[in-house]
């Protein structure tokens, strides 16, 4: 008499699909649990395990695109022109630097692109593998829609908490994609003014005249003054006495701001011959006579310096009256 087991061990119905994990674990192990886990122990494991590396696949390809958009030769010759190309990324984006800062303009592009590039990086790195975590979260078979709702509570929480650091980030994207100043242009933000030495996603650094450097949140940045887009004008007024000839003061200044804007090193700084614009102010004291050159980027302050000394050398040369607060000797002590 043959003796009946407790319970019949039939194979898993799954086994019947050719090509099927189940099948083939069935074949090769010939074990029902096995067979019947085969989803979970082999299928789920190397979906997600392709998934990642796929994943990791396109954020590598993708960060290594954005190295060669953002990469731009920034070197600069000896006279301190840039002699570098302008970084793919930069290209379609305008550009307010002049091209006379030379190697400024060098560190200006390397900067810019390399914060541009952090960004679309860090980007790129949050959509892939945010992608990738719902994937997963899917292959396991976790119901995402309690997951995605609680997600989007703890992200309004958050908005609401770090407003003020997503207002910084969003106005340092859009300061870098404007153009609107960079390292090595003096700029006024307000409560703070100098020159710039690194612009970043969040705070602007700057020194002003004094060596003390600020620290300017962009998002606190309402409004700038950039002196050193395009073009500068140095502007230098001049003091004489009431009653002097305004023609003989003109033409002297004239002639003064021809020969010191004519001479080195300040000829390879004017960019359009100087103009004396004439009486500016009168007062009972005074007539306040302007004269003006248009000069490179960050030039005007050196040329007014000049400007000025050479023209009132110039003026005590001709004996031309002072202002009137000159006329009187200070009285003695």
């Amino acid at each position: 008499m043959t003796p009946t087991l407790p319970f019949t061990m039939e194979p898993p119905t799954c086994i019947a699909e050719d090509g099927s994990w189940c099948a083939e674990v069935w074949r090769l192990t010939n074990n029902e649990w096995l067979a019947a886990s085969a989803g979970w122990l082999v299928a789920k494991p190397l979906k997600i395990l392709l998934i990642l590396v796929v994943a990791f696949a396109i954020r590598l390809l993708a960060r290594r695109l954005i190295d060669r958009l953002t990469a731009g030769n920034g070197a600069a010759d000896a006279a301190g022109e840039g002699t570098g190309r302008r970084p793919a990324l930069l290209r379609p984006l305008k550009e307010r630097a002049p091209q006379a800062l030379g190697s400024i303009l060098s560190e200006r592009r390397t900067q810019r692109a390399r914060t541009i590039g952090s960004v679309l990086k860090s980007m790129v790195t949050f959509i892939v593998y945010g992608l990738a975590f719902i994937l997963v979260l899917g292959e396991l078979g976790l119901n995402l829609g309690p997951i995605i709702a609680s997600a989007g509570i703890v992200g309004v929480a958050l908005g609401f908490g770090a407003q003020n650091l997503v207002k910084d980030f969003l106005s340092g994207i859009f300061m870098m994609l404007e153009d609107q100043y960079g390292v090595g242009d003096v700029v006024d933000v307000g409560e703070a003014s100098g020159t710039i030495e690194a612009v970043g996603l969040r705070v602007t650094t700057l020194r002003d005249i004094n060596g003390t450097v600020w620290y300017v949140r962009n998002g606190e940045i309402l409004r700038v003054g950039n002196s050193s887009q395009g073009f500068a004008v140095a502007v230098v007024d001049l003091p004489v006495g009431y009653s002097v000839d305004v023609d003989a003061v003109t033409d002297l200044l004239d002639r003064v701001a021809t020969e010191v804007t004519g001479e080195e090193p300040f000829a390879s700084d004017v960019i359009e011959p100087p103009e004396v614009l004439g009486v500016e102010k009168v007062t009972p004291e005074s007539i306040t006579v302007r004269m003006t050159v248009k000069v490179r980027p960050g030039r005007q302050w050196a040329v007014q310096r000049a400007l000025r000394a050479r023209a009132m050398g110039a003026i005590e040369e001709a004996g031309i009256q002072p202002p009137m607060g000159r006329l009187f000797p200070p009285s003695p002590a």
